[in-house]
Formats: structure tokens, C-alpha cells, sequence
């Protein structure tokens, strides 16, 4: 099974330089001082388990394959996790539990990601954020969000492929309509839920929109999220795509 270069570290032959110029700008932004001094803190203090890190300490761009028709949409960065490695999902508990249903699904080289250079790859799969610095208790303000809902549109518009979109928590799935809207699109008013599938037209180009809880250690520990369940959702979005 072939499991392209991911992006944005690796670069892939094609749309080279929009992919970099949208990498750059993620990765230089500063236009959330309280996202700023807060990331960078946590760089430099550090979690005593990680003190030998380098800590990423900027924001975080997406990765995966850039023809992927499953774009994946969480929160934003953890503290210790993609703040420290600079890979969304990577290095948290989070994502041990994404990056296993996804090794089950098809869609990952393997189980798990600790590091960007671990050897993680994604198959017709893209991970992205509505958020892409670390907040404060995991709770990003809705000025701090918008300031990034620039990144996620690019990263849209330089994937016409998609097909299938799946929000991991009902602040993405929230605002993936928002950007929709904010496009002119008359997308309708639609009720989060695990496992819900929306078809959505977005003037000619359609696609499923997903849901799913997020794999937080919060949802996945209490029994709110089984693995049963996170499997079942990216089976299904398998589904949807094989059968086109």
C-alpha cells in the first residue's frame, strides 16, 4: 500500500510553492498575543517529563497527503503534544487513539506518532485544525479562531479532491459550517452528533460532512468515545470514499 510523503515537511512535486507559502504563514503568525505568550511559556518551562525537548512553540500547520479526500478537523494543539513536537495529534494521548483507529482504517503507515520524524505516514487522509497554537486550558476564543480561519480556507481551496470532511468535536464541526458560510454557501443549519453524516452541496462541489467526539484522554477515559465507536466512524468514511 502506497503511503505518500506527508506535508508539510515533506514537500510533495505538485503546488510546491502555494503549500510552502501557507506552511510559512501558519508557522510565522503572530497575531494572537495571549496564543503567543502562552505557547512560547510552555516552550521554555517546559513539562518535567519532556525537559530534554526542544518544544515547537509556534503555531501548528497540517499535514498528510496533500491528494487526500479525507480531511480530518480537530481543535488545536496541545500544550505537551503538538506544541512540543510541531505535528498535529503527535505526541499526546489523543492521538494514540486517532493514529490507531486510523492504522486499523487504512489511512496511517502505522499506530502511532511521537515524533515528526517517526515515520508516520498518511494515506488519502489530512489532518488539520481550526486552531493551530496551543490555548490556555485548551479553550481558544472565538477572535482567536477566527484569526485563523484564514489557514483552514487556503488549505481547502488547495484541495479540490476531498470528499469526505470529519469534525473530531463540535467546536470543528461548528466551524467548518462557519467557513462554508462565511464562503456564500447556503449550507443548512445541521445538529453535531458522533457518527452523523451530512450531505452538504457547496454549489456544485459536494461532500459528506462527518462527526465525531473527540479523541480527548477526557472523552476516550470516561466511555464517552470507545475505540468501538472512533473505529466505526473512520470505517465508515472508508466506506463512503471506496464507494465514490
Amino acid at each position: 500500500m502506497d503511503f505518500p510523503p506527508n506535508l508539510p515537511y515533506i514537500l510533495p512535486e505538485e503546488n510546491t510553492d502555494a503549500w510552502r507559502t501557507l506552511n510559512s504563514a501558519v508557522m510565522t503568525c503572530r497575531a494572537c498575543p495571549r496564543l503567543v505568550e502562552w505557547r512560547e511559556q510552555v516552550a521554555r518551562e517546559k513539562r518535567r517529563a519532556y525537559r530534554d525537548w526542544e518544544y515547537w512553540g509556534k503555531p501548528v500547520p497540517g499535514f498528510g497527503d496533500p491528494k487526500a479526500r479525507l480531511f480530518i478537523v480537530g481543535l488545536a494543539p496541545g500544550a505537551h503534544g503538538s506544541n512540543r513536537t510541531g505535528q498535529m495529534f503527535t505526541g499526546d494521548s489523543s492521538g494514540l487513539t486517532l493514529f490507531a483507529t486510523m492504522h486499523r482504517a487504512g489511512f496511517a503507515s502505522q499506530p502511532n506518532a511521537l515524533t515528526r520524524e517517526d515515520g508516520l505516514r498518511l494515506r488519502d487522509a489530512y489532518i488539520t485544525a481550526i486552531g493551530r497554537c496551543a490555548p490556555p486550558q485548551n479553550k481558544p476564543t472565538r477572535a482567536e479562531l477566527n484569526a485563523c480561519q484564514p489557514f483552514l480556507r487556503r488549505e481547502w481551496e488547495l484541495m479540490p479532491q476531498v470528499r469526505v470532511v470529519l469534525a473530531l468535536g463540535k467546536m470543528a464541526f461548528d466551524d467548518m459550517l462557519r467557513l462554508w458560510r462565511a464562503d456564500g454557501f447556503a449550507v443548512p443549519r445541521l445538529k453535531f452528533g458522533h457518527g452523523v453524516q451530512y450531505p452538504v452541496d457547496l454549489n456544485g462541489r459536494r461532500v459528506i460532512l462527518m462527526a465525531s467526539y473527540h479523541p480527548s484522554r477526557q472523552n476516550t477515559q470516561t466511555g464517552r468515545l470507545t475505540l468501538q465507536m472512533f473505529d466505526a466512524v473512520f470505517f465508515a468514511a472508508r466506506d463512503l470514499l471506496a464507494a465514490g
